[in-house]
């Protein structure tokens, strides 16, 4: 079978712009609900090396409040923190519930469930806040702080 120059060129660029798109981060929006970012940053850890090594941990790093950032980062640091015994449930993990514990004009507490690939279930309380104090992210939900886990048990 023979394949043209151009084609193979049609081809190669192709698959360029495709691992570029899917390499993107979803930014900051005011567009997205607080439980939007919720999902978004649940769904990239489970699926952490996705499209890439750490792709998870940099989408989690994306959405999170500035505040948070000025106590989590840099980023390497943030690596770090999700690396340690506490966060490292989060990584590929299996599954995941969200139950919303409080729901104000500002703020949201969620209880997120975390089953672990050998059915171990944690509990993160998960609160997202709305930026209000920034031009550049007014408007926009992002992640201000994430509990400790703490064991439900296990699942059969």
């Amino acid at each position: 079978m023979k394949i043209s120059i151009k084609k193979l060129i049609i081809i190669f660029m192709f698959f360029i712009f495709t691992n570029t798109a899917l390499a993107e981060l979803i930014k900051p929006n005011p567009k997205l609900s607080a439980v939007d970012v919720l999902k978004i940053q649940l769904n990239s850890l489970k699926k952490n090396n996705k499209p890439y090594p750490d792709a998870g941990i940099d989408q989690t790093w994306e959405l999170a409040h500035p505040d948070n950032k000025k106590f989590t980062g840099p980023l390497s640091k943030f690596k770090t923190m999700i690396y340690s015994d506490d966060y490292k449930i989060l990584l590929n993990h299996t599954s995941h519930e969200i139950e919303t514990l409080l729901e104000t004009d500002l703020n949201y507490i969620f209880k997120v469930n975390i089953k672990t690939k050998d059915n171990t279930i944690f509990f993160y309380e998960w609160q997202i806040s709305k930026v209000n104090n920034d031009n550049l992210l007014k408007g926009c939900w992002l992640t201000t702080s994430v509990s400790r886990p703490r064991l439900v048990g296990e699942q059969v």
